[in-house]
């Protein structure tokens, strides 16, 4: 048992290095603080080796014949996308003022919209990819308001900052477990939206293919859609414009059919924006970790 003295300072301690870049860059414009995050990150690829190593232990699985630099520029461009997304979801309520910065596509939005007016729930589900409260803030444009599932953070810095961040995006936030899987029932029955990423390792799921490899997913997104009758709609913001703007994706809804089935779908969905856009996806996730 860690005594609380010493975790609240290893707390600090890991937290100190974010602050002191987010003091940095304080006073600079939001595309530049965005841009300084950015690089930060990236420098962090390059030479903070357990970082390096471990992206490049993920990437060889599925680009086994990429070249060891082409990997390690690979990672230095996820770091630079990564921390540009972790500025902006801190700092969420003035990024969803940036409305000139999101292109929309897709004829998902229009059967949400549909779904709204008839007091039809549904569930928006994308990844650790692109900008992805890029989706939310396209919602509000729209008139619409969606929650979120998220895993709180241990460290009690990180998760003050990102929660307070995240509820500007929309509400409810819930966290995950039981408690929060009962408030986002009530929430879909009522009528409500809920946006979840489906693509982190859930060790009690069934094994589907992701980026053309087995990994344990949860099947809880489909589930729902099944049997509350709600739609199941994939949903991605993609960073164009060298980063600075976003092309949010909402495509069809995935049909009614079984949550293995629809589950899979949004798999390959998934999979074909990270293979399209590699270097937008999170790949520290540890997704086929013990597998």
């Amino acid at each position: 048992m860690i005594p609380s003295s010493l975790k609240s300072a290893l707390h600090h301690a890991r937290y100190f290095p974010l602050w002191s870049a987010l003091t940095v860059i304080k006073w600079r414009a939001f595309e530049m603080r965005s841009r300084g995050l950015g690089t930060t990150f990236a420098a962090v690829m390059r030479w903070f080796p357990p970082a390096g190593r471990r992206f490049d232990r993920e990437a060889r699985r599925i680009f086994p014949n990429m070249k060891r630099g082409d990997r390690a520029r690979l990672g230095q461009d996820m770091g630079r996308h990564m921390g540009r997304t972790l500025f902006e979801i801190y700092h969420l309520a003035e990024f969803q003022t940036q409305h000139h910065k999101f292109r929309v596509s897709g004829t998902g939005l229009a059967d949400l919209k549909k779904a709204q007016s008839e007091g039809r729930g549904a569930i928006i589900v994308s990844g650790h990819f692109g900008q992805w409260e890029a989706v939310r803030a396209v919602l509000k444009m729209h008139g619409l308001e969606s929650g979120a599932v998220y895993r709180p953070n241990k460290n009690r810095h990180y998760e003050r900052r990102i929660l307070a961040g995240i509820e500007a995006g929309g509400r409810p936030i819930l966290p995950t477990g039981r408690a929060g899987t009962k408030a986002l029932v009530s929430h879909v029955k009522a009528g409500g939206i809920i946006s979840i990423l489906l693509d982190e390792k859930y060790s009690q799921g069934v094994r589907l293919p992701f980026l053309g490899q087995d990994a344990l997913t949860s099947l809880s997104a489909a589930q729902l859609a099944l049997k509350y009758d709600l739609l199941m709609v994939p949903a991605f913001g993609i960073r164009i414009d060298d980063g600075n703007a976003y092309r949010v994706e909402f495509e069809n809804p995935i049909p009614h059919t079984d949550s293995v089935t629809m589950t899979r779908v949004f798999n390959d969905s998934l999979s074909a924006q990270i293979l399209a856009q590699p270097s937008q996806w999170y790949w520290l996730l540890r997704r086929w970790d013990d597998m």
